[in-house]
């Protein structure tokens, strides 16, 4: 038996929602009963500030959430970035360069905000086929007509660089060229087609451990559920890390358990077992 959990990390896409981006009532009803036991409950995503759902940032209870893999901690309660560790303009400069000589979407963050090409945006299904996927970005995102002249325009470090691709095979051969050619950052991805950069050492797992450090929380006393390789730093650092049976192998490699899919409210079940119905 190891510690009570005092903290548990949820990614969102692929993990906490459901493929249709839905948070189901089971699952809000155990994250209710956790948050009533002082547990700390919150959002550890790729997603930028703006990106996470209003269901999920104004759940009672909810304070802090991890964002853009780790590079930015936000207290939403008082409204103040607890850390934040960015992507040099240098750096983020050069990996626009690269990605944007494929046929790809560029994004950068900014203040826990998303920038997209409108014209990338004007034909999302070439990039995201994902309908719920789609519509979360389209929604969440600010349309800018060129996201590489607001780069260089602004010249200021950035939370993320993200790319995604309209074929898996343009997002490997670029996914290496930004390895090959740019030092001190971090490469990984949530989607099969897409790249996330940040600044080399930022992960959420390094971001939940910040976090807990802050509030006195100790690793042990960490719980964390991801699906994708951007979760894998995450579930390896966390005391008790849980992926989803949906995760990529990566992922699952990463976790000290498994538990149900997604759409089978997998974050719901695990919860119940090690948290509610007694200690890890």
């Amino acid at each position: 038996m190891g510690k009570k959990i005092r903290m548990i990390a949820l990614d969102l896409d692929g993990t906490l929602l459901t493929s249709d981006k839905v948070l189901t009532d089971r699952t809000k009803d155990v994250l209710r009963r956790a948050i009533e036991q002082g547990i700390v409950v919150l959002p550890a995503t790729g997603r930028p500030l703006s990106g996470i759902p209003k269901e999920v940032m104004e759940f009672p209870g909810v304070r802090y959430a991890v964002t853009a893999n780790g590079a930015r901690i936000v207290d939403s309660l008082e409204g103040r970035i607890l850390y934040e560790d960015q992507v040099s303009y240098e750096n983020g400069k050069k990996v626009l360069e690269i990605c944007g000589k494929y046929d790809a979407l560029l994004e950068v963050y900014y203040n826990g905000v998303g920038y997209t090409e409108e014209s990338a945006l004007n034909r999302l299904g070439d990039f995201v086929p994902r309908v719920p996927m789609a519509a979360y970005i389209l929604n969440t995102r600010r349309p800018v007509e060129n996201v590489t002249e607001l780069f260089n325009r602004k010249r200021l470090p950035t939370d993320k660089v993200q790319a995604i691709f309209s074929s898996e095979e343009d997002c490997k051969k670029a996914w290496k060229e930004v390895e090959d050619h740019i030092l001190d950052i971090e490469i990984t991805g949530a989607l099969c087609n897409n790249i996330e950069v940040n600044a080399k050492g930022v992960n959420k797992g390094k971001g939940i451990l910040m976090l807990g450090k802050i509030l006195g929380i100790e690793r042990e006393e960490i719980m964390a559920f991801g699906d994708g390789r951007n979760d894998t730093a995450m579930l390896q650092e966390a005391g008790l890390g849980i992926a989803m049976s949906n995760a990529v192998e990566e992922a699952k490699a990463a976790a000290d358990e498994v538990t149900l899919s997604n759409d089978e409210e997998g974050v719901a079940a695990a919860i119940e077992k090690y948290v509610l119905d007694g200690d890890v």
